[in-house]
């Protein structure tokens, strides 16, 4: 296992790869440990259902803006300073204040300021990427989802801790620790890398202009984005994936519990099959994908989401095992779309303008993916299975988009041969 081309691949990061991706579970524990208790901690501290709505509803507002406004900050600031400071002011920040709430103002304002993370993940995706070689792409990213699938097998130890402290004295702790290990993360992302040769260039073009100089900019990028049609298959792909996360994430446990009537305490079984399915796949079956063109392989993983929600809606009452069926199709369909997705978002888009491009694309998905939750809701209301049919149109639409993309002369991250 210790010569298993991903090891090797891992062993062999340099520069800002390594730093990037080295200490990425110093975000995931943390993270991990405190994310499935969020809801039910600010209910325990006397929020309603509607108050954290509302919350959920304002951020998502903010994060339009600030992913609009993250490439900009990104080409002023250099990809490697914007990273440390928003990842603190957004993950740092936000969990003190959520340590220390005592009511509805609090988390508002811990919502608000964590909608930085928008511009954080464009200047960390930049610093992560721009000075990568092509060929090490998809190990990366693979490392990146492997990095969080692993780290998520520790969230049980928070149930253990509430068990023994009970809920608001455990999340707090929770989050103080949070911001205690998100602000190492930066530092030592920061210690590990260096800026970018495309953030020095952007930096220097820069240095004379104010930020919202630097938006006047911006109709001229997303013109150069709309006549690239290699890019704009990418953003369709991308923005199926978004859309469909959301629905899945959304109405799943919903269909499970109340039209297959499995007990709510079985829902957390779930995601934990599905995590160390797709860390099987990553292991055992990526290294061979990579000798693949990214054609195939996206294509058959998107057929194979819409196996998994044909599954998903043939199963009985009470199916357990079909519903495992169901998420082991999804999790391999995720484990092999995902990366490829995220390979050729970093090669179809222009290195130069790669900031502000992200920071277009970003927001066109979020706009384009919001109304979503609300569709996806009405179809529920009339029959728990509509979601989940609107699902298999949109994979079928991504397999479709991800075959035209693969066929186009320009697109051409082929794959070098890697050591077994």
């Amino acid at each position: 296992m210790k010569n298993h081309s991903l090891f090797t691949a891992l062993k062999s990061l340099r520069g800002n790869p390594r730093g990037c991706v080295y200490p990425e579970p110093l975000w995931g524990i943390p993270f991990h440990l405190y994310s499935p208790y969020v809801s039910i901690y600010m209910l325990a501290v006397g929020l309603t259902d509607k108050d954290i709505g509302l919350i959920l509803s304002v951020s998502w507002g903010f994060q339009i803006l600030l992913a609009l406004l993250s490439g900009a900050v990104t080409d002023k600031l250099g990809r490697r300073r914007t990273t440390l400071i928003f990842d603190i002011l957004c993950w740092t920040i936000p969990s003190l204040i959520s340590a220390v709430a005592l009511n509805f103002w609090y988390f508002l304002a811990a919502g608000i300021i964590n909608s930085m993370w928008r511009i954080t993940h464009n200047s960390w995706t930049c610093l992560l990427v721009e000075d990568a070689e092509p060929r090490q792409l998809v190990d990366i990213y693979t490392w990146i989802y492997i990095a969080n699938l692993i780290v998520g097998f520790i969230a049980p130890l928070a149930g253990v801790l509430i068990a023994q402290f009970t809920l608001v004295p455990t999340v707090r702790g929770l989050y103080f620790f949070a911001a205690f290990m998100f602000t190492l993360k930066a530092v030592v992302t920061y210690w590990m890398t260096e800026e970018t040769g495309q953030g020095k260039i952007r930096m220097e073009e820069t240095r004379h202009q104010h930020v919202f100089h630097i938006l006047n900019g911006y109709g001229s990028v997303f013109q150069t984005l709309i006549r690239t049609p290699r890019t704009l298959y990418t953003a369709g792909i991308m923005l199926i994936i978004s859309i469909t996360s959301l629905i899945s994430g959304s109405f799943w446990g919903i269909l499970v519990t109340e039209k297959l009537h499995l007990p709510e305490e079985m829902i957390a079984v779930f995601p934990f099959i599905k995590s160390a399915i797709m860390l099987a796949f990553f292991f055992f079956v990526m290294p061979h994908m990579k000798k693949l063109h990214f054609k195939l392989p996206m294509v058959v993983g998107f057929l194979g989401y819409v196996v998994s929600q044909i599954v998903l809606l043939t199963a009985p009452e009470q199916g357990f095992a079909i519903l495992v069926v169901s998420v082991l199709l999804e999790a391999c369909s995720i484990a092999a779309v995902n990366p490829l997705v995220d390979q050729l978002a970093v090669l179809t888009i222009e290195a130069r303008e790669r900031a502000r491009i992200q920071s277009i694309l970003y927001m066109g998905i979020i706009l384009l993916t919001s109304p979503f939750g609300w569709i996806a809701g009405n179809l529920s209301e009339i029959n728990k299975d509509f979601p989940f049919l609107l699902n298999i149109g949109l994979f079928v639409v991504g397999a479709v988009l991800a075959y035209i993309a693969g066929s186009q002369k320009t697109f051409s991250p082929q794959p070098e041969p890697v050591a077994g």
